[in-house]
């Protein structure tokens, strides 16, 4: 065994070119949303439109094609939030998440006074990436005339089966009671929202899946003429992503909200009720009302606050430039721990598989046979070794606020006891990731002999 190092679970790779745009934007003197807000929100439509950094977002064509597209917000849960208050999620209505996921995919639906109906994952995960995917038979006997929204995570990175989930929902239309406008402005664009769909709304949690693409035949109401590559963001009806400081593109905090076009709504329109959403139901922002004799604003609605600041998106524009060579350097690590994994008889996510590319953001791994006690001590021997891991995720149904019983998920409960999280990030070196894997494999070998004796 290697000389003992101190391996962190997931420090943020922050470079010097952050640092120096951050340091510009606060001489700028604009700090909260502004230019460099509205910037990033181009930049990052035109990522999930071609799957490039480099697009030139500046100047009437780039905002004329990128603008407006992509909502910049402070967390990915407010942006879950406001994609489903937009779809007119609300008091009596139901959305369906999977059992085996994280807090946030849950509270967003409950924020907004809906009632969140669990479903398990298949046995496993899914066949090909081991993700834990739902129970798509499951899901489809779930949805009812309450159901308003779907919400499918992308755990580790791994872009589920929308496909499947748009043909499910497709096949249950004539139970799906479209939302009446209550004449109030959001109240009017959720139905009409409801009404263009006309079926429950796919919602992508892509908290974890910025930068990963599947191929599909669906996006959104959109039946392709053949299947094509896609990016997380531009499938489902909305998504939301998280820039969280452990994310593998972060703005400290932070988050996004994008949505797939609808026949007579305009992104216009959807993107000026992020806006109000997001900033009090204020109808101008900071930066219009600078102009001279327009501070005039009005109230619309008693709404929130959760906008993004230009220090954040400072941080996210270089972020952005650096993403596509931080993603190879993931992968490049991945690629030593599924030799791992594969050499002990362990089963974890596969990234890249036939029409899906991961992005790489979780390594989870499970041992097969023993129980959480055992994966508890392989945690704790990894710690002895100075390698911090975790576990994604504990169920829901076995959390305080959602009960505290897991038994009518035994799938979820299944995938999560024999599961731990390796540390996976861009600031870890070669001799780390060694070292990581020596401390694992030597880690799983003394628990299994102790649970032996």
């Amino acid at each position: 065994m290697a000389e003992k190092r101190i391996v962190r679970f997931s420090p943020p790779d922050i470079s010097e070119l952050e640092i120096a745009e951050v340091a510009e934007a606060m001489r700028s003197g604009w700090i909260t949303t502004g230019p460099r807000t509205k910037l990033l929100e181009r930049r990052l439509a035109a990522y999930i439109e071609t799957g490039k950094t480099d697009v030139d977002c500046t100047g009437a064509e780039a905002e004329a094609r990128y603008g407006q597209r992509v909502v910049c917000l402070n967390s990915a849960t407010a942006a879950e939030e406001l994609n489903l208050r937009i779809l007119g999620v609300r008091a009596g209505d139901e959305v369906i998440v999977p059992a085996y996921t994280y807090t946030a995919t849950a509270s967003a639906a409950v924020h907004c006074g809906a009632r969140v109906r669990f479903v398990d994952i298949k046995k496993d995960g899914d066949d090909a990436t081991h993700m834990p995917e739902m129970d798509y038979e499951a899901l489809e006997s779930a949805i009812g005339p309450s159901t308003k929204a779907i919400v499918l995570v992308d755990i580790g990175g791994i872009v589920a089966d929308y496909d499947r989930v748009f043909e499910i929902v497709d096949r249950k239309r004539a139970v799906f009671k479209a939302l009446e406008s209550d004449g109030t402005p959001l109240g009017d664009l959720s139905a009409r929202v409801q009404h263009t769909l006309g079926r429950v709304a796919v919602v992508a949690d892509c908290a974890h899946s910025l930068g990963a693409s599947r191929t599909v035949s669906r996006a959104g109401l959109e039946i392709l003429r053949r299947p094509e590559k896609r990016m997380t963001g531009a499938i489902a009806d909305m998504s939301s992503f998280s820039f969280h400081a452990v994310k593998n593109f972060t703005t400290a905090e932070g988050g996004a909200s994008t949505w797939l076009p609808l026949p007579g709504i305009g992104n216009a329109e959807i993107y000026k009720m992020f806006q109000l959403l997001s900033l009090h139901g204020q109808n101008k922002d900071a930066l219009a009302k600078t102009r001279p004799g327009v501070w005039e604003y009005d109230i619309i609605g008693p709404w929130y606050k959760c906008n993004m600041t230009d220090i954040m998106a400072a941080i996210g524009l270089r972020q952005l430039d650096r993403y596509p060579s931080m993603l190879a350097r993931r992968a490049e690590i991945i690629r030593r721990y599924d030799a791992l994994c594969d050499k002990m008889g362990l089963f974890h996510l596969n990234h890249h598989v036939p029409g899906m590319d991961s992005s790489n953001h979780l390594y989870t791994v499970r041992v097969p046979g023993i129980d959480a006690e055992t994966r508890n001590r392989i945690i704790d021997k990894m710690a002895e070794h100075g390698v911090a891991t975790s576990v994604h995720y504990k169920p829901l149904p076995m959390m305080t606020a959602y009960g505290r019983d897991c038994s009518a998920y035994p799938n979820s409960y299944d995938y999560f006891r024999n599961l731990f999280t390796l540390p996976l990030y861009t600031l870890l070196t070669g001799e780390d990731v060694e070292y990581v894997c020596e401390s694992a494999e030597e880690s799983i070998t003394e628990a299994l002999n102790e649970r032996k004796l």
